[in-house]
């Protein structure tokens, strides 16, 4: 039997659309609709229900009548006619009306109940369980009890007194008499003990021991098993906001220093980044994960110990008095230096891991902090830095800073920010060459060389040995020469862009100092094409009499130190430094410009000793006997270093040795008020000096004065021992320094236990006359009678 067609055609897509759009929509009518409905309903049972029950409450309840009672006949009747309208029991089954009999023999006024939310239409449920009908219905509300104050015992605060209360609840009478014994329970707990003195400072200890175990226990477990147990830095940080008033500020300076130490031992010898996504997604190993957990916690907590440290400092910067009241003003700022010490400590130990570039920008400008002790720790801590960086990636984060901050404050900072630069480990650019073409890299043989030398054999264990000496390299981690140089010569820009700001920009500035003693320090590695125009330069500061003399004496040096590295290959005649320093010796003496002899001795040795094939024998000569004049009134460490200096001289220019000899050589007369060192006529004096030099109090200051005057001699008696021979100048000068206030060497103390014999009596006199003293007196004869009249006679004739 073949199957009938569907006459139907088959609906296009665009028509499918379109219905599909229209039945959704009437779908969604017809459930709104039906909410709106529902919503209707319950509003109109809900109305119903409070009317119900409004009205119950209003009326007083008729009392049922007693079904045992005889009513009226007419009144039975009445009813009965009414049931028999209201119910035709002919089309009622046996079961509904025994159910309408019982329910008329209750005691209810009313066929449904008013505490039930069922609606008024809602149909009997024969099998309805009793739990789930009591479950619906509604509890009763509880309406809030009326409060009263109760009056407690008064606080007193700082402000005064504060009157204290309590709201007390309206109760029960059943409960009245136990809550009355609990609030004043309550009220007798309420008011603080008063301590005593000596009660309150054992109650502190105890808390502070407490927290000092606490502390030193967490410690403790961190530093035993660090990954493991990295989330109890957390919990140690967290004491940091102690709210204890009585051991707040020591508790919170203990975990500053607990955890300083902590991050130092913990911390590893790495940066520790960020975690890419695709590093995220690929499976790891259970002990990879734990190590990436371990650093994702060290380094967040270190972020956060970091951020409270700065918000410590901050505070006591901007005196702001925190709303808890817990740390005084005064306490602030012994926080503040014990997290300023932290910051320190952890700039110089961990100058290669995360979040070091945010500490510098902090220490910086605590280098020019009003307080002196906040300064200096953090200058020093910036020197140190300094000598341990090898490689110079952590100094030239510093030294950006400081340069920016200098600038930014218009120059008005402390001198000891620039005198930091001095401890820059910076070597010359020409031993960092020389290196490089002694220790050059080893270069690997290509294929074609290969294959032209060796044999199969040969190619096979050569390309076995490059690749171990790649990884012994890589091993190594050494960082490359050209790193080093890189980083050093931008470090040294930025150093020198900072003091010609200086120089040219704020010539009266007390920067000036510190200035030029850095361009002393670092002018051989000056680029050759600023000598000229710094030269300049220096002869005007010293020409305009605004220096003082030590500046001008950092002046002097720096030119020096310029025309004795790459400045050989110019043309410029420094006599009018030689000058100005020959002119300015006589300002030296034993009083506070007793420490410019240490620079006066490092010009002499750049400008006669080192260059000494530049120096005329006029010059040298002058130069010795003015020194030989200033040893005269110094201090004994200046002489000996102003001695050591002229016993230099006399071997470097061995002719000057005629100043030991009173004949005169040549013409004219020695002039030593005049101020020219070339035309004083120096060679026709004699260094007389040095005899009064041989009586001088000072052992060593005479040892050399001696030994100069038999003319310096290497060997023999008169020459000088190996620890006073082999010392510079300006060592013999720091060594013999009397800054501690004691004699050196020391002066040897007298033996107590000798007893010195004190001489009496003819013990004074001579041995001989001491006998004819004696056999004179036992010659004269006591007996005879004196008799004085007949001396008196002869007189009076």
């Amino acid at each position: 039997m073949k199957a009938r067609r569907n006459k139907k055609q088959v609906p296009s897509f665009r028509k499918l659309l379109k219905t599909s759009k229209v039945k959704l929509e009437n779908k969604l009518k017809n459930k709104q609709f039906k909410q709106q409905s529902t919503l209707k309903k319950y509003r109109k049972e809900q109305r119903k229900l409070r009317q119900a029950v409004k009205d119950a409450v209003s009326k007083k309840p008729i009392p049922l009548e007693d079904p045992k009672k005889k009513r009226p006949a007419k009144r039975i009747e009445r009813e009965e006619e009414e049931e028999e309208e209201a119910l035709p029991l002919d089309m009622m089954d046996e079961d509904d009306l025994q159910l309408m009999k019982d329910l008329g023999q209750r005691a209810s006024f009313l066929t449904r109940d008013l505490s039930s939310s069922e609606p008024v239409h809602s149909k009997k449920r024969k099998h309805e369980r009793v739990i789930d009908k009591y479950e619906k219905i509604p509890r009763p509300l509880q309406t809030a009890p009326e409060k009263e104050l109760i009056h407690l015992l008064p606080i007193k605060d700082k402000s005064g007194v504060i009157p204290q209360t309590r709201e007390k609840p309206v109760i029960e009478s059943t409960q009245d008499e136990e809550d009355e014994m609990e609030l004043k329970e309550e009220i007798i707990e309420d008011p603080i003990q008063e301590l005593t003195l000596e009660e309150h400072l054992i109650e502190r200890k105890r808390k502070l021991q407490e927290k000092k175990m606490r502390i030193a226990a967490l410690a403790s477990a961190i530093l035993s098993d660090p990954e493991s147990n990295v989330k109890k830095l957390k919990e140690l940080r967290s004491m940091l906001m102690e709210q204890d008033p009585d051991v707040a500020v020591t508790v919170r300076k203990l975990v500053i220093i607990s955890l300083m130490e902590l991050f130092k031992d913990i911390t590893p010898s790495y940066k520790i980044r960020p975690l890419t996504e695709t590093e995220k997604s690929i499976k790891i190993r259970k002990e990879t994960q734990k190590l990436r957990e371990f650093e994702e916690g060290l380094v967040s907590q270190y972020k956060f110990y970091l951020e409270n440290l700065e918000q410590m400092v901050k505070d006591w910067k901007q005196r702001k008095l925190k709303k808890s009241n817990v740390v005084s003003l005064k306490a602030y700022k012994g926080l503040a230096e014990v997290a300023v010490k932290s910051l320190c400590e952890l700039l110089v130990a961990l100058p290669h891991f995360n979040f070091h570039n945010n500490i510098i920008v902090l220490i910086v400008p605590l280098m020019n902090d009003v307080s002196k002790s906040i300064s200096e720790m953090c200058c020093e801590a910036v020197k140190k830095l300094f000598k341990q960086d090898k490689l110079g990636q952590a100094s030239l984060g510093v030294i950006k800073v400081i340069s920016g901050f200098v600038k930014g404050r218009n120059y008005d900072v402390r001198p000891e920010m620039l005198k930091s630069f001095l401890c820059l480990r910076i070597k010359e650019v020409e031993v960092k060459k020389d290196t490089e073409d002694i220790n050059k890299p080893k270069k690997f043989m290509t294929f074609k060389e290969k294959r032209k030398t060796l044999s199969r054999m040969q190619r096979k264990w050569k390309k076995a040995e490059e690749k171990l000496e790649r990884e012994l390299r890589e091993a190594e981690a050494s960082e490359s020469t050209e790193k080093k140089l890189k980083l050093h010569t931008e470090t040294l820009n930025i150093v020198f862009v900072t003091y010609f700001r200086i120089l040219k920009k704020a010539q009266k500035s007390p920067l000036l100092p510190a200035v030029l003693e850095g361009l002393a320090k670092f002018a051989h590695l000056i680029n050759v094409e600023f000598f000229d125009d710094l030269l300049v330069v220096l002869h005007t500061l010293i020409e305009s009499g605004d220096l003082s003399y030590q500046e001008s004496l950092h002046c002097v040096q720096t030119a020096f130190h310029i025309l004795s590295g790459q400045g050989d290959v110019l043309n410029i005649d420094p006599m009018k430094f030689y000058t100005h320093l020959y002119k300015t010796l006589f300002k030296l003496h034993a009083g506070a410009t007793n420490e410019g002899v240490e620079i006066v001795l490092q010009c002499l040795d750049v400008m006669l000793t080192k260059r000494r094939k530049q120096v005329s024998q006029q010059r040298a000569l002058a130069f010795i006997k003015r020194l030989c004049t200033l040893s005269l009134h110094v201090l004994p460490n200046s002489s000996i270093g102003i001695l050591a200096t002229n016993r230099i001289l006399m071997h470097t220019f061995p002719k000057t040795d005629l100043l030991l000899d009173n004949d005169s050589q040549g013409s004219g007369v020695f002039l030593p008020e005049l101020d020219e060192p070339e035309y004083c006529n120096a060679q026709n004096t004699a260094l007389w000096e040095l005899h009064a030099l041989r009586k001088h109090y000072h052992p060593v200051v005479q040892r050399f004065a001696a030994h100069l005057i038999a003319g310096a001699p290497s060997e023999g008696s008169e020459a000088l021992k190996p620890e006073l021979s082999r010392r510079s100048a300006v060592e013999l000068f720091e060594t013999y320094s009397m800054g501690a206030m004691t004699f050196n060497p020391p002066v040897e103390s007298l033996n107590s236990k000798r007893k010195d014999k004190v001489l009496q009596g003819d013990s004074f006199l001579n041995k001989d006359l001491n006998q004819l003293i004696k056999r004179h007196c036992n010659e004269v004869d006591t007996h005879l009678p004196l008799d004085f009249t007949k001396y008196l006679e002869t007189s009076l004739q």
